[in-house]
């Protein structure tokens, strides 16, 4: 009678929760879903298409483009988490001033995307900042487009999402630093290991839960890039930076196309739930 008890009360805890996340998560997701499967349109009935809205977006270059552009992304993924390693074993020491410099890179964390679309587009500006130093420094002859050349847009947005992502993760893995026994660092340290087999042999695998956690988020938000584009370059020029989320809002919002814009965000959920799984298969930690 008492674990009943228990169990009902822990329930009842939790409903508050579970009530607004079905209320505003799980049947959104789950009606959105079965629109994506029907002509869906404010002003007339709605009739089942089965995957009509799936083979118009594929066949659509927009589509393609960005669900290629989002894919291209992930390549930034690991040049976030390994700088965000570096950057937390860097600020786990003690060093005079090390309490800025932490709090330096987590700014951007909690700037909001306006303001960093805002500052980082006079940066990017053909007279900007940037094109200043590198002309000063002779490294280009004339202004670089960073913005306005379809060639280098989507990369320069990718710099924007990793500045920003860079001192989320670093506060993650400080935290994950911190938590390491200290008594196994002295025990690496006395049978004769350097700092680099201590990093490789006790660090590195005690950082493995962080790491897989860290991967997972960075993937999903690498393959939802859309507040850097739309501030930044409106999926501009030439389509360059249209991700495929971006084209869920230019297809949903501007386009009042709902079926197809969530047939597209649909598409981009089964992606991130696949790369999700495959990253806990293979990061995983394994048992010691």
């Amino acid at each position: 009678m008492s674990t009943r008890r228990h169990t009902l009360q822990a329930w009842m805890f939790l409903a508050p929760a579970l009530v607004l996340l079905a209320v505003f998560s799980f049947w959104p997701v789950a009606y959105g879903s079965f629109l994506a499967f029907t002509d869906y349109s404010l002003i007339r009935p709605t009739s089942f298409v089965g995957l009509d809205n799936f083979r118009y977006i594929f066949d659509n270059d927009m589509f393609v483009t960005g669900l290629k552009n989002s894919l291209l992304f992930l390549v930034m993924v690991p040049f976030v988490q390994i700088g965000a390693i570096a950057l937390a074993v860097l600020v786990n020491n003690q060093l005079p001033g090390i309490r800025w410099f932490r709090a330096a890179f987590y700014v951007p964390v909690v700037t909001t995307v306006s303001v960093v679309g805002i500052m980082w587009g006079f940066m990017f500006h053909e007279q900007g900042t940037l094109n200043y130093v590198f002309m000063q420094l002779r490294l280009a002859n004339a202004p670089i487009g960073w913005l306005t050349d379809d060639t280098l847009a989507l990369f320069a947005v990718m710099f924007v999402t990793l500045w920003r992502g860079l001192g989320w993760y670093m506060v993650m893995y400080l935290a994950a630093l911190q938590a390491i026994p200290a008594d196994m660092q002295e025990a690496a340290m006395l049978d004769g290991a350097n700092r680099w087999q201590q990093f490789w042999k006790i660090t590195v695998p005690m950082l493995r839960p962080t790491i897989a956690v860290c991967s997972i988020l960075s993937v999903l938000a690498a393959l939802k890039a859309y507040q850097e584009v739309d501030v930044l370059t409106q999926g501009g020029p030439m389509n360059s930076t249209f991700t495929a989320l971006y084209y869920a809002y230019d297809q949903g919002l501007k386009h009042l196309k709902l079926p197809r814009a969530l047939a597209a965000s649909l598409v981009v959920s089964s992606i991130c739930i696949g790369i999700a799984l495959v990253c806990l298969r293979y990061l995983k930690p394994k048992h010691r």
